[in-house]
């Protein structure tokens, strides 16, 4: 069983190639990504996973800026076939599904229309997304294709956790919280260290960040709601803010594309810094405004966590993924400090090793004591994915 993943983004494709004999232990077998998809110089790199060998090396496609994700997948396609590598099915991350899908579905022309009915509700993600998938089907034709959802996995929340204080009519019409990272969240609520732990928040934190109540590897609230732009302030976004802010600047004559632009890329902590939407830059900035920019994610992380707790009515376990969480120690440090009075009690000395090093059930960072257990786990969403392509798969040859 071989199942390609793909996560589109607007000018850059990421992908991987699992295989295996057991739907539960597909492993990745090479990794790469396209770059600057639609511009002058797209390229694309390559490498193996088991040996870490550089197979391509930036390399260029296609025609400069008529260069499409067609072009950029039928590449892909030729260099696998040439290694004798075929594909059995294709796994899709798609970043919205609505109320429409709960899990993973595969991919026909009845499903891509209801998928692109919901581009209004991720515009700068869901555009995308299909595209890849039409790129894919261009050049694979006969291969299935399978859509995951980042919001599937929160369609188990309580209605209270999915309503808005708004006219019964607009939730009806679909304006209601849907969560993301979903993805990411089912991974690592299937990790052995939660076993044990019935309430669960886990902190995903990267250039996106949320966090996600779990109970019992089920989601029971998170902090994205609407759209990718609630809760925590991100790299470039800026998580929760007062509507009123956004009518004011309409009112004194911001457009609606401006103010898109305002709270998607020019906000977060590029905009409370000035500098720069990476932590590790900020990290290293000698600037008052790099340290509030740090200070002030780490006070709105620690207080939508807090927020997790009350949806849980306890908290057992704290878990920390993404770029971030999985490698800003100082930043774990700065929200564990300001929730001590949950019970969190972090050990110094844990929470600087590197979590890539340890295996399954070492990955506390936490003392012994602590009411609260904390860890740091990589997660791995490309995984989910190709699981998921699979498990479609495995269905359909069964019926």
């Amino acid at each position: 069983m071989r199942a390609l993943v793909v996560n589109a983004g607007s000018s850059s494709l990421k992908f991987a190639v699992y295989g295996g004999e057991a739907l539960d232990r597909l492993a990745p077998v090479l990794k790469g990504s396209f770059q600057r998809i639609g511009r002058d110089g797209c390229r694309w790199s390559l490498r193996d996973v088991a040996s870490n060998a550089v197979l391509i090396d930036a390399e260029p496609v296609g025609g400069g800026a008529s260069t499409t994700y067609a072009d950029c997948m039928a590449a892909l396609v030729a260099k696998l076939k040439a290694a004798d590598l075929y594909i059995d099915c294709v796994g899709h991350r798609v970043v919205h599904g609505g109320a429409l899908f709960t899990g993973p579905v595969e991919i026909n022309a009845a499903t891509l229309r209801k998928l692109e009915t919901l581009t209004a509700l991720a515009p700068l993600h869901q555009p995308h997304n299909i595209a890849g998938i039409r790129a894919l089907q261009s050049v694979l034709p006969r291969v299935p294709q399978v859509a995951c959802f980042d919001t599937a996995f929160h369609t188990t929340q309580p209605e209270i956790h999915q309503i808005y204080a708004l006219p019964r009519e607009l939730a009806d019409s679909g304006i209601r919280a849907y969560g993301f990272h979903g993805l990411s969240y089912e991974y690592i609520s299937g990790q052995p260290e939660l076993a044990k732990h019935a309430r669960t928040v886990v902190a995903h934190l990267g250039s996106g960040a949320s966090v996600c109540a779990i109970h019992d590897r089920k989601s029971v609230a998170s902090s994205m709601g609407f759209t990718a732009l609630d809760g925590l302030p991100m790299g470039t976004r800026t998580g929760s803010l007062d509507p009123g802010v956004v009518l004011h600047l309409l009112r004194n004559g911001m457009s609606v594309t401006e103010v898109e632009t305002l709270l998607y890329k020019a906000s977060g902590l590029l905009g409370l810094s000035g500098e720069s939407c990476d932590v590790r830059d900020l990290l290293a900035s000698e600037s008052p405004h790099a340290a509030q920019a740090i200070a002030y994610f780490c006070e709105k992380t620690a207080q939508h966590i807090a927020r997790m707790a009350v949806a849980l009515r306890g908290l057992e376990a704290l878990v920390f993924t993404g770029g971030i969480g999985e490698n800003a120690a100082a930043v774990r440090e700065g929200i564990c400090v300001r929730l001590r009075f949950l019970g969190i009690d972090l050990s110094c000395v844990r929470n600087v090793d590197d979590p890539q090093e340890r295996p399954a059930f070492d990955r506390r960072i936490s003392r012994e004591a602590s009411a609260v257990a904390v860890y740091v786990i990589p997660t791995d969403e490309e995984r989910v994915i190709a699981r998921h392509a699979a498990q479609v798969l495995a269905r359909a040859v069964a019926a």
